[in-house]
């Protein structure tokens, strides 16, 4: 990207969203604004895990006031990033089809792994370049994070179901301090967060950071009461405490440098950073200006090179644990690149190198079920890109590159997919003829394979040289029966035999 770029990312936050704009400045990227808003969608969440209509209308009315600062931005200059609430909602879907209408841009549902790693990205990139060991906490409405890391390189991720929000209204109910709820909030803590002792060792780690939500707000008011500017220690924890049990409830708290949206939420989220700092042995957490957002920020950038896409890291990585024939998997990436590039003439450099490389993914990946079972090896595939913790990956790019996978081969009607989704379509096709051309696996002979689509049409053209069919009878036959299989869509392929 260029110098003076434009880029922004979106935090939907469980408590809050954020809106954070700046600009490139050589490698850097530099605030222009900052808008937040407390949504406090994770309340909205009933005992069946749907949210309510009140929770999205608030969700969709803060994406809508985002969505005028963002008018001029372009689809690769923005990331929306959603996290554990939208995770665990089941009518998700109903909330992210309105909201990706109102903002204009795709709102992706990260891995709670994924949460992690971006969250380190954000506060690494904030930070000063050090050698040093990083903890890396961020206690967010509905879940809280652990990530240890050095430089701008994460080495130990997780999320935990356990945040501000629910435990306020688990532990804290209607805004009621007891020293009971505290002990039996920082137990419960505790219980969930105890896995952690053995992943995030004391001598894993030189400096703990805190990163946005919780930590922020704690560390405010007790700077404004005195204590270290940015730091938290356990004797401000526990004068924290102190005042919260004071004021018995959460319409009573009067604290200087506490912000009115945190009073109802800061001790579920109190317990939790208490529960943190007893397990992990930390005895002063240093708060960070880096967040989420930052971290989504920076990896648009990362993304826009193969070399430092995180996501192709990922891919590889995969493909070496589940075995796939690598061999297989470069011959299919070949043929599929000739194709796509055929079908990319109106597409800018740009978007055409984005979606030949989520085409390549899918080649490199579209066998990798057959470690599972080679019977339906598609569809074992699919779950497992649905299933899987690959950092760099979206909850729903995993999905729609499964569908990649689960569409290499045999019925189309069975993807979960828009027809109309022009980009995709042209990636199936490529993809389930480069795996016919390649089903003898070997090398196959494409010269002179030439795709086509038909002008004002949802139609392609494929067309061999002469004498092609003759030579190659069984990937003819094939051929023919793909072109039956594509009549069952609204979209058509002809077979041009010469």
């Amino acid at each position: 990207m260029q110098n003076g770029t434009r880029l922004a990312a979106i935090d939907l936050g469980s408590n809050s969203f954020r809106l954070e704009i700046g600009y490139l400045d050589h490698g850097q990227i530099q605030r222009t604004e900052y808008l937040k808003e407390t949504v406090r969608q994770g309340n909205g969440l009933d005992e069946d895990r749907n949210l309510s209509v009140d929770a999205m209308q608030r969700g969709w009315d803060c994406l809508a006031r985002f969505a005028e600062r963002l008018a001029g931005f372009r689809k690769y200059q923005v990331r929306a990033v959603a996290t554990q609430t939208l995770r665990e909602a089941r009518n998700r879907d109903t909330f992210l089809r309105r909201a990706t209408q109102i903002l204009g841009f795709p709102i992706d549902v990260v891995s709670g792994k994924e949460e992690a790693r971006l969250i380190y990205q954000g506060v690494s990139h904030l930070l000063p370049q050090s050698d040093e060991r990083r903890l890396v906490i961020d206690i967010g409405g509905r879940s809280t994070e652990l990530i240890l890391g050095q430089g701008y390189e994460a080495s130990e991720m997780a999320s935990f179901r356990v945040g501000s929000v629910a435990w306020s209204m688990r532990y804290f109910e209607n805004g009621n301090f007891s020293a009971s709820a505290f002990k039996a909030a920082e137990v419960a803590a505790k219980a969930v967060l105890d896995e952690a002792l053995n992943a995030y060792p004391r001598q894993a780690w030189d400096v703990a950071y805190g990163s946005s939500g919780t930590v922020g707000a704690v560390g405010d008011v007790l700077h404004a009461a005195g204590w270290p500017q940015d730091v938290i220690n356990r004797e401000g924890l526990a004068w924290l405490r102190e005042r919260l049990l004071k004021a018995q409830s959460a319409d009573k708290l009067r604290l200087e440098g506490m912000k009115e949206d945190r009073r109802s939420v800061i001790a579920g989220g109190l317990s939790v950073l208490q529960a943190t700092f007893d397990l992990l042995d930390i005895h002063e957490l240093h708060v960070a200006l880096g967040a989420l957002r930052h971290g989504a920020l920076y990896d648009l950038l990362d993304r826009e090179h193969e070399q430092t896409d995180m996501r192709s890291a990922s891919v590889k990585r995969l493909a070496t644990n589940f075995k796939t024939d690598n061999a297989q998997a470069v011959r299919v990436q070949k043929v599929a690149r000739h194709l796509l590039r055929q079908l990319s003439t109106d597409l800018s450099a740009d978007e055409s190198e984005r979606t030949q490389r989520k085409l390549m993914w899918a080649c490199e990946l579209h066998e990798i079920g057959s470690l599972v079972s080679h019977s339906d090896y598609h569809k074992h595939g699919a779950y497992i890109l649905d299933n899987a913790d690959a950092a760099g990956f979206s909850m729903p790019e995993l999905h729609r590159l499964g569908q990649l996978v689960l569409g290499h081969r045999g019925k189309l009607r069975k993807l979960e997919i828009d027809f109309t989704d022009a980009l995709f379509i042209r990636q199936l096709l490529c993809l389930r003829l480069a795996v016919i051309f390649c089903h003898a696996r070997r090398e196959p002979d494409y010269r002179g394979i030439q795709i086509t689509p038909v002008r004002h049409s949802a139609h392609f053209e494929l067309t061999c040289p002469a004498g092609w069919a003759q030579t190659y009878p069984q990937s003819a036959h094939l051929l023919r029966e793909e072109v039956l299989a594509w009549q069952k869509t609204d979209i058509q392929l002809v077979f041009n035999e010469l």
